[in-house]
C-alpha cells in the first residue's frame, strides 16, 4: 500500500507525484542533519486520483472547468464550490482509511496535528504555488484528522487555486494532490525566514520574520512581525514590532486569537542569540537543497522545529562566475529595449559584436561594471555617459555609489569605458569636430551607402555556401559588421547629433527658459530609417484603402497562406506588391529584434496587419507626405521663432548665429541615430535565412522535431551539430523549460553578483500628488486615452490615444503616427522610443515603474513629457 500512505522517512527524491512538493521538500529537510522536524506521514497522491476517477460527477465538472477562461470568472466561482462540496461528502475508500489510522495510532491518536495540502506543483523551482491550497491546525481526533484530508482535497478547486493554475499553464487534471499530517508543535514564537533577502535579493543577507504564538498570525497579516537582517554571522538590522495578537491552540482542537500583555508586545521575539541560531540552520538547510529556500520554524522549550522549507522562486538568477569577489551588473537589454530572455543562439549572436564581455544570467545579458567603478575615471565616464543616455541607470549607479563600504570591495582590472576599445578610439574626438565644423549631410549619405554595400555583398557571398563552410563564412563575416558598427566616422556623427540636441535643450532653457528646443526641432528629419518606416506603413494602408475584402481578410488573417489568400481578393495583388516593397526594406525588424531567433515581419506579416487597419481607419489618403510635411513646418516655425527671441536679449545676433548653426547640425545628423541598429538587424535576417535552411536539413535527418529547436543551440553548438550530424534533444528540451521560467521573472537594472538589485528612482521635481515620476524625453502636454498594449499584433490604436507599453524598440514605430504620446516602463533619453516620438512630435515619459500595472487600459491619463510625469485623471 505503498501508494497510498507514505512516512516521511519512505519518502525518496523521485517521488515528486506520489507527495507533492511540499511532501517531498519537507521528508528531505527530515533528513538533515540535526534539524528538528515534527513526525508525521503523507497521504499520497493515488489516493486523491481514486476518489476523483471514483466520483463520476467529479470528473464532469472539471470537464467544464477546462473549458473555461480567467475572464469566466462567475463560472469558475460556481463550478469549484460545487467541486468542493463532492469531494467533502464523499465516502473516504476503506482501505486507504485503515491504512491512514494505522499511521496516527502509530504515532498518537490523542495529539494535535496540523493537516496541510500539497499538490504536485507547489513549492518547485519554477512555481510556487504558495498558499494556493489549504492547512489545518491543531485537529484532534481520528474522524476529525479523516474529514480535514477531504477539505484538503477539496482545497485543490478553490476559487483562488484554480485561477492560478490557469495562469501558470497548468492543466486542472494534471495537478493531483497530496496530505500531509504531521504532529502539531506548540511553539513559544514562529515564523519565516528567507535565505536570500526578499528585499533587495541579496544572497549574502538573512531575513527572519517572528512573532509569538503560531505562524498563522503572521502568515495570515493579523500582526506585523519582528524583522531580522543577518549578514555572515552579524545581526545588520532589527525592526521590532509592536504585537498586539498571537494564534494559540486549544485544548480540545482548533486555534484562537489572543491578546498580548502589554508588557510582551514591544519584546523582541527572539534574542540575539536564537536570531544567529536561526541563521546557522538557515544556512545548512540552504546548502543541503543548493538554491534560497524559504524556511517556516517554530521555537518551542528553547529549541528551533522546522515545518517547511520551499525555493524562493522570485529571485533572479545569479551569473556564474570565476571567484568570489563582488561585481555589479548592468542590464543590457534596458539600453537595447528589449528586457525579455534571449534564446541560445540569439546570446551567440550579439555575444559576437560586443566589445565587452557579457555576463549570462536569467536568459538576459548583462555588462559587467565592476572595474569601471571602482575606478575614479571610469566612475566618471559611466555617470557621464549614463547621465545623459538613461537617467534611471544613472540613478541606480548613483546610489550604489554612496555606499563606499561595498564599492570599496570591487576589484580593479580593466575598464570597459576606455578610449581605445572599438567605436571609442583615440580618432573620435577629432573626428567628431571636423565633422561638426564641415557640417555636411552627404558623410551620412556615404556612411549609409558603404553599409548597404557590405549587407549586399554578405548576402551574396552566405547564398553560395551552405554546411560547415556557411559557419565559416558567418563568423568570417562578423568582422566586417563590427567595422561597419564601431566605424569612428559612424560613431562621430552620432555623437555630433547628440551633443547639438544637448547644446540646444540645455542653451534654450538657460538664454529663454524653454525646455526640450530640440524635440520640436528633431521632426522629420532626413535619414532617420525607423521614423520613414513608420511613414512608409501609411502608403500599404493606402494600398488595401478602397478594397473591403482585403481589409476584411486581415482582420482574421492566416499566417500559413498569407499571400496566397490575397491574391484570390479584389485589390489583393496591389496591396501585395505594397507590403513586400515595405517588407523588403523593413521585412527583418521585429519586436525584440537584437534576438536573432525573434519572428520578423517577412516570416510573418500578419504581425503587421492590426497597424495598417489602424492606419485606414485613422487617417486620409496620402497621409505618409502630410505628416512628415507637418512635421517639417513645425520644426521651421520652432527654428524661426527661437532666433526671434534670441535676437532680443542682449548679445542677441551672436547666439542666434550659433543657434542656426546648432539646429542646422541637428537635423542633419540626428537622424542617424537609428541607421547602424537598422544595418545590424539587416545582417542578422541574412544570418537567419541561412541558418534556417541548415536547420530544415537537421529536420529532414530527424535531429531536431522542428526548425526553431535550433534556437536553443548557441552558434557553435549548432556548427557541431551540422558537422557531425549528432545532437542531444534533451538539451533542448530542458532549455525551452528554462526560456520559460525566465520568461515570467523581471530582469533588474543593475545587479551585483551577491544578487542584490540595485534600484534608481526618477527624477522628476515637484510632481503633483500621485503622480507617477518617470524621465522627460520628448516635451508636450497630452490629455487622452490609455491603450496599454503588451504585444505590437494586439495593438488596436485610435487617433489620440497614449500608448503605454513596458518598453518600445524600433519594431514599435508604426504605432507611433497614430498616437498623441507615449510611456514606457524601460527608456531613456537617447533609446528608440525617445528619439522617435521627439521626431514625431510626441509628449513621452519613460522609466515609468509598473506603468502597466498601475494605469489601466481605456483610463484617461495626463502625460507631461515636459517635467517627466503621469497623471491618472478617471
Amino acid at each position: 500500500m505503498r501508494e497510498y500512505v507514505l512516512g516521511f522517512d519512505m519518502i525518496e527524491q523521485t517521488d515528486l507525484p506520489l507527495v507533492g512538493g511540499k511532501g517531498l521538500n519537507l521528508a528531505e529537510l527530515s533528513k538533515i542533519e540535526g534539524v528538528k522536524v515534527p513526525p508525521g506521514f503523507c497521504v499520497a497522491t493515488p489516493a486523491f486520483q481514486n476518489m476523483v476517477d471514483g466520483n463520476r460527477r467529479v470528473g464532469e465538472l472539471l470537464d467544464e472547468l477546462s473549458a473555461l477562461k480567467m475572464t469566466d470568472r462567475e463560472q469558475i466561482s460556481q463550478i469549484s464550490r460545487e467541486i468542493r462540496s463532492e469531494i467533502e461528502h464523499a465516502v473516504m475508500a476503506e482501505d486507504l482509511e485503515a491504512e491512514t489510522l494505522r499511521f496516527l495510532i502509530k504515532l498518537g491518536e490523542h495529539k494535535a496535528y496540523a493537516v496541510r495540502s500539497s499538490a504536485t506543483a507547489e513549492d518547485l523551482p519554477n512555481a510556487s504555488f504558495a498558499g494556493q491550497q489549504d492547512t489545518y491546525l491543531n485537529i484532534i481526533g481520528k474522524q476529525a484528522i479523516l474529514q480535514h484530508i477531504k477539505k484538503c482535497w477539496a482545497s485543490l478547486f478553490t476559487e483562488r487555486a484554480v485561477i492560478y493554475r490557469m495562469q501558470n499553464g497548468f492543466d486542472h487534471r494534471s495537478v493531483q494532490l497530496a496530505v500531509l499530517v504531521q504532529q502539531m508543535v506548540i511553539p513559544e514564537a514562529s515564523g519565516i525566514m528567507f535565505t536570500a533577502d526578499p528585499v533587495t535579493s541579496n544572497r549574502k543577507v538573512l531575513s527572519i520574520d517572528a512573532s509569538f504564538g503560531l505562524g498563522e498570525a503572521l502568515v495570515s497579516g493579523l500582526v506585523s512581525a519582528d524583522n531580522y537582517k543577518v549578514c555572515e554571522g552579524e545581526i545588520a538590522e532589527k525592526t521590532i514590532s509592536v504585537k498586539k495578537h498571537a494564534i494559540y491552540s486549544l485544548e480540545n482542537g482548533g486555534t484562537e486569537e489572543r491578546k498580548i500583555e502589554i508588557e510582551r508586545q514591544k519584546r523582541q521575539t527572539l534574542t540575539d542569540e536564537q536570531i544567529l541560531q536561526l541563521e546557522t540552520w538557515g544556512r545548512k538547510i540552504e546548502a543541503h537543497f543548493g538554491t534560497p529556500q524559504d524556511i517556516e520554524w517554530c521555537l518551542t522549550e528553547g529549541e528551533f522545529f522546522f515545518v517547511q522549507s520551499r525555493p524562493v522562486t522570485t529571485l533572479f538568477p545569479l551569473s556564474k562566475q570565476s571567484d568570489d569577489k563582488l561585481r555589479v551588473y548592468m542590464s543590457v537589454g534596458h539600453q537595447q529595449m528589449m528586457t525579455e530572455p534571449i534564446n541560445p543562439l540569439g546570446i551567440s549572436f550579439f555575444g559576437l559584436i560586443s566589445d565587452s564581455e557579457l555576463i549570462l544570467a536569467g536568459g538576459r545579458l548583462f555588462i559587467d561594471l565592476s572595474h569601471d567603478l571602482a575606478s575614479s575615471i571610469g566612475r566618471k565616464m559611466v555617470l557621464g555617459t549614463m547621465g545623459k543616455n538613461d537617467p534611471m541607470m544613472y540613478s541606480a549607479i548613483s546610489n550604489f555609489l554612496k555606499r563606499k563600504e561595498v564599492v570599496n570591495r570591487l576589484p580593479k582590472g580593466k575598464r570597459m569605458f576606455t578610449l581605445g576599445s572599438e567605436g571609442l578610439s583615440w580618432a573620435l574626438p577629432a573626428k567628431t569636430l571636423k565633422i561638426y565644423r564641415r557640417n555636411d549631410i552627404d558623410i551620412v549619405k556615404q556612411l549609409m551607402s558603404r553599409a548597404e554595400a557590405s549587407i549586399k555583398e554578405a548576402e551574396q557571398r552566405l547564398q553560395k555556401v551552405s554546411g560547415e563552410a556557411l559557419f565559416e563564412a558567418i563568423a568570417e563575416d562578423q568582422k566586417a559588421l563590427k567595422k561597419v558598427l564601431y566605424d569612428t566616422q559612424s560613431m562621430a556623427v552620432i555623437m555630433v547629433g547628440l551633443y547639438a540636441s544637448y547644446w540646444l535643450n540645455s542653451k534654450m532653457k538657460k538664454w529663454l527658459g524653454e525646455k526640450g528646443a530640440a524635440d520640436i526641432l528633431s521632426q522629420s528629419v532626413l535619414n532617420n530609417v525607423t521614423s520613414e518606416m513608420g511613414l512608409a506603413l501609411l502608403d500599404v494602408a493606402d494600398a488595401a484603402r478602397g478594397y473591403p475584402e482585403v481589409q476584411k481578410y486581415l482582420a482574421h488573417a492566416n499566417d500559413e497562406t498569407f499571400f496566397e489568400d490575397l491574391k484570390q481578393l479584389e485589390g489583393g495583388p496591389a496591396f501585395i506588391s505594397a507590403l513586400r516593397e515595405f517588407l523588403e526594406k523593413y521585412g527583418m525588424r521585429c519586436t525584440g529584434e537584437i534576438d536573432i531567433t525573434k519572428t520578423r515581419w517577412s516570416e510573418r506579416p500578419s504581425i503587421l496587419a492590426p497597424i495598417i487597419l489602424g492606419n485606414i481607419k485613422n487617417f486620409a489618403p496620402g497621409a505618409r507626405m502630410s505628416k512628415f510635411e507637418q512635421g517639417r513646418l513645425e520644426a521651421e516655425q520652432k527654428e524661426r521663432d527661437l532666433l526671434s527671441r534670441l535676437q532680443t536679449l542682449k548679445g542677441g545676433r551672436k547666439k542666434a548665429k550659433k543657434t542656426k548653426k546648432m539646429i542646422s547640425v541637428l537635423r542633419n545628423f540626428i537622424g542617424y541615430r537609428e541607421y547602424p541598429k537598422y544595418a545590424l538587424i539587416k545582417r542578422y535576417f541574412i544570418y537567419k535565412k541561412a541558418l534556417m535552411k541548415e536547420a530544415a536539413i537537421l529536420q529532414k535527418k530527424k535531429l531536431i522535431q522542428a526548425k526553431e529547436d535550433i534556437y536553443y543551440l548557441s552558434f557553435e553548438e549548432l556548427r557541431e551539430a551540422v558537422h557531425t550530424n549528432r545532437l542531444d534533444v534533451k538539451t533542448i528540451k530542458e532549455r525551452k523549460a528554462e526560456y520559460q521560467h525566465y520568461e515570467k521573472l523581471t530582469p533588474p537594472r543593475m545587479m551585483t553578483s551577491e544578487g542584490e538589485v540595485i534600484t534608481g528612482e526618477a527624477l522628476g521635481e515637484n510632481l503633483p500628488a500621485g503622480a507617477l515620476a518617470g524621465v522627460p524625453v520628448s516635451s508636450g502636454v497630452i490629455e487622452g486615452r490609455a491603450r496599454v498594449i503588451l504585444k505590437l499584433e494586439e495593438a488596436d490604436i485610435e487617433e489620440g490615444d497614449i500608448l503605454v507599453t513596458p518598453f518600445t524598440d524600433p519594431s514599435w514605430t508604426p504605432l507611433f503616427v497614430s498616437i498623441k504620446g507615449l510611456v514606457t516602463e524601460v527608456g531613456g533619453l537617447m533609446t528608440h522610443g525617445a528619439v522617435i516620438a521627439r521626431e514625431y512630435g510626441l509628449p513621452a515619459v519613460v522609466g515609468v515603474d509598473n506603468a502597466t500595472k498601475i494605469i489601466k487600459d481605456g483610463q484617461k491619463i495626463r502625460l507631461n513629457g515636459s517635467e517627466g510625469y503621469i497623471e491618472i485623471v478617471e
